[in-house]
């Protein structure tokens, strides 16, 4: 049986390490590369970078903080916001990235999802999803899609697109839940489970971890093969190491750091 992973989010905006709830009140909470290096050095698993705004703002993502942040870790290292093309993606992989976060793109040109992982190989493509409650009856799984960092609604069916996404060629599926957002409140495992339960690929609880207990339960009950946490460093609540120690010591195979 594979590891479970802890990966650790850095949602930058204008070059700034930032927090939201629910992706609205954002805050300013420091130096992303500084926090990079030192989850690097805790004994994380793995690191998303994703610029929050690069999208909505239609803009190219920020290289410089990229290549920075790169060059600090020696971990599995994703990239997110504003890629809309694989020569987006190449660069991206260029700065130093190992994998791309496709999102806002990939709904709008789902064609980019092939591309990319023709190009580069499926285990570089994640397909990250934002998602929220849909209203009742509004859609069969009961999830819509949304895109530009929350700011638009699809219509897209969460589960659909999930299953659209592997067959395309994602090689990973981030689940991030809005309603669930830096509430610190859990998971959304039904959401979880229900997509991980429906597609081969491994899967990434995204959105709400406050306490290792939530990340037992998405990695179990919620069937994730990994789950992506921020406040809880970001803010220091949590360390790298009591996190994977609670884990271990429920009885969940997890790299242990030294």
């Amino acid at each position: 049986m594979l590891s479970k992973r802890l990966i650790s989010c850095l949602d930058v905006r204008d070059g700034r390490l930032v927090k939201s709830v629910r992706f609205v009140n954002t805050k300013d909470i420091g130096d992303p590369v500084s926090a990079a290096r030192r989850y690097y050095e805790a004994g994380l698993d793995e690191l998303v970078f994703y610029d929050i705004t690069a999208s909505s703002d239609q803009r190219a993502i920020m290289l410089d903080v990229v290549e920075e942040v790169a060059r600090q870790v020696f971990i599995p290292f994703s990239v997110g916001g504003g890629l809309r093309s694989v020569d987006d993606c190449r660069k991206v992989l260029e700065a130093g990235a190992e994998k791309v976060n496709l999102n806002t793109a990939a709904v709008s040109n789902p064609g980019v999802i092939s591309e990319a992982a023709d190009a580069f190989g499926v285990q570089a493509v994640v397909l990250s999803m934002d998602i929220r409650a849909a209203g009742s009856g509004s859609l069969p799984s009961g999830y819509e899609i949304v895109t530009h960092g929350g700011r638009r609604d699809t219509g897209m069916d969460a589960l659909d697109w999930a299953r659209r996404g592997e067959a395309l060629g994602a090689g990973e599926i981030v689940v991030n839940s809005i309603d669930a957002d830096g509430t610190l409140e859990g998971y959304e495992l039904k959401l979880t489970r229900m997509i991980a339960d429906n597609v081969g690929i491994p899967v990434i609880a995204s959105g709400g971890g406050g306490r290792p207990e939530h990340l037992y339960d998405a990695l179990t009950e919620g069937g994730a093969d990994a789950a992506l946490v921020a406040s809880m460093l970001h803010y220091g609540h949590y360390s790298v190491d009591s996190i994977k120690r609670r884990l271990h010591d429920q009885g969940l195979k997890i790299r242990m750091t030294n």
